[in-house]
């Protein structure tokens, strides 16, 4: 296996990936410097303490994240308590930590929602979703003959992953799909809005389940985790074949 300097693997990334032309709600790219060269990469959905310690149990040189620690949401916080316990053990095993979340959703090619319509075995994709003018998923059509029951049995095992579904008629033959993986509770609107049969992610809220049966859309939730470890699966693989570098996976327990 071969190394790879930071500043050369972020800047592949972040142009891979296409970063600059989303408006994300959290940084995209590089969110904690580490050690230059870079020998061994672990990925992961999210960067948890449980994440950051394999890593480190791995001798990593870099974590690669759909999930990083920064978020609009969260505001100026301290490096204290649960928040500290992941930041401190990068800094302190000088590892480079990269996330990105919006251009890992929607990316043509390893993204989450691509990966897993790849395997469902969906055909004619197109970008769908919209964040602010940009895609957050795809859409496309399902090749063979799947009642919507037939559908969630299949998700079920992709997912290895129990299926909330939201079900006009469970004997639908489900033509096509729209997919956002994880929390896009609300975007079954959108398959709405674009005919289509069926919309997959990962979270469904209450009022949701009923709406969208209410306007005949099959609704699939599979689990916030669960639908987004293909992305970072696929973007390993890739990493992993261009610059030869040693990858590694660390998987999460995570139910939701």
């Amino acid at each position: 296996m071969s190394e790879i300097n930071r500043s050369e693997l972020v800047k592949y990334l972040n142009k891979y990936l296409n970063i600059y032309e989303f408006q994300d709600y959290c940084p995209n790219g590089l969110q904690i410097e580490g050690k230059e060269k870079i020998k061994k990469i672990a990925f992961a959905v999210s960067a948890t303490k449980y994440s950051i310690e394999k890593s480190i149990e791995m001798k990593a040189d870099a974590l690669i994240v759909h999930h990083g620690l920064f978020w609009k949401f969260h505001g100026t916080r301290t490096i204290t308590k649960a928040f500290g316990n992941r930041v401190r053990p990068l800094i302190k095993n000088d590892i480079n930590l990269l996330g990105y979340h919006l251009p890992l959703d929607a990316h043509l090619e390893i993204g989450n929602a691509i990966s897993l319509a790849n395997k469902i075995g969906v055909s004619n994709v197109k970008p769908f979703g919209d964040h602010k003018g940009s895609p957050t998923g795809i859409q496309g059509t399902i090749g063979i003959k799947l009642k919507a029951s037939e559908l969630k049995n299949k998700l079920e095992t992709i997912l290895n992953h129990s299926v909330l579904h939201s079900s006009p008629d469970d004997d639908q033959i489900i033509q096509s799909i729209g997919i956002i993986t994880g929390g896009a509770n609300s975007d079954w609107i959108l398959a709405q809005k674009n005919n289509l049969d069926a919309f997959l992610t990962g979270e469904m809220s209450e009022h949701d389940w009923h709406e969208a049966k209410e306007s005949e859309v099959h609704m699939f939730a599979g689990g916030h985790n669960a639908t987004e470890k293909f992305g970072p699966l696929s973007l390993m693989d890739h990493i992993s074949h261009r610059f030869k570098i040693d990858c590694e996976f660390i998987d999460s327990e995570n139910p939701a």
